[in-house]
């Protein structure tokens, strides 16, 4: 027995106070929609319409439980008309993951921009280093650096993340300033410590690629602090140029110009992705967010 279906029945010929112009409304022969309602107080054991040849009406109990399957019907309807909004509009929950210094620098400002012109949106966004799996972890998105990912994810590419070596005028005018990776090892490194440890200095010198990490002065998962040492003259860092050219542009840190080049992978095509479910992309409040974050991330 289709019970909602069932209570729909019931509550018209309630408020119609008949059977044939219930029947009429929902399109149905009266004795398909008789036959109802009597499987539904079959179901119940008890009475809840008073029949006679003029009139229909409500038994003692069948009036308590007309209240209810009004009230029952009117949820339901008010939750289908809820779900249709959300399906519709940029509405509900919006969980976000990103690594820490892209959040902290560049995405929770455009967070800002983004809950003013979508209120019904809520966030919900986490700043960590560790990697998230789409779905599995309630990440409707995930913003990070590296390679685009193997998993079955879209993944765009938001800007480059190249790393590049720099140190403080301070730091050179003591220590000399490194023209060679191998003069790295006279010097001291500053690392900063991803999941899976301190990322280490390499280089291509003569066809193969070798290690040329200095020598830990300090090692930390906190960008800005191992920043903040670099300013203070504490050794080389390296870090995603997104990161480190604002305080290249302020004069804070200078730019190191090794030949040949260090990096810390021998793929050059680093970048910042980010990442969702495609089947997720036909919600409204991800559509918005992705179209969002892409459209300010060309302004980079």
């Amino acid at each position: 027995m289709d019970k909602l279906r069932a209570l729909k029945y019931f509550v018209e010929v309630v408020e119609t106070k008949s059977f044939t112009k219930a029947a009429k409304l929902f399109s149905v022969p009266p004795s398909s929609l008789s036959r109802r309602i009597a499987d539904l107080e079959q179901s119940l054991g008890a009475t809840l319409l008073v029949r006679s040849t003029r009139v229909v009406k409500l038994s003692e109990i069948g009036q308590s439980y007309y209240q209810q399957a009004k009230q029952i019907i009117a949820l339901i309807e008010q939750s289908d008309e809820s779900v249709k909004s959300y399906q519709s509009s940029p509405m509900g929950m919006l969980n976000i993951s990103s690594m820490v210094g892209y959040g902290e620098r560049i995405l929770l400002p455009l967070l800002d921009e983004f809950s003013q012109k979508y209120p019904d949106i809520i966030l919900n966004v986490t700043l960590s280093d560790e990697l998230s799996t789409l779905g599995k972890d309630d990440v409707d998105l995930a913003i990070r650096g590296g390679y685009a990912p193997d998993e079955r994810v879209i993944a765009i590419k938001l800007m480059d993340n190249n790393f590049i070596p720099v140190a403080a005028n301070s730091y050179l005018q003591k220590y000399g300033t490194p023209c060679s990776p191998l003069d790295l090892a006279a010097h001291k490194g500053l690392y900063f410590k991803t999941p899976n440890g301190p990322t280490p200095w390499i280089a291509e010198i003569a066809g193969k690629w070798q290690d040329v990490s200095s020598p830990d002065a300090l090692i930390s998962n906190n960008g800005k602090w191992l920043v903040d040492k670099a300013i203070e003259g504490g050794g080389i860092l390296m870090m995603p140029r997104w990161v480190l050219q604002p305080y290249i542009d302020s004069g804070e840190l200078s730019e190191l110009k090794l030949s040949p080049a260090i990096n810390i992978t021998q793929n050059s095509n680093l970048g910042v992705f980010l990442l969702y479910q495609r089947h997720r992309y036909q919600v409204p409040k991800v559509k918005v967010a992705v179209d969002f974050l892409i459209a300010k991330m060309k302004e980079y």
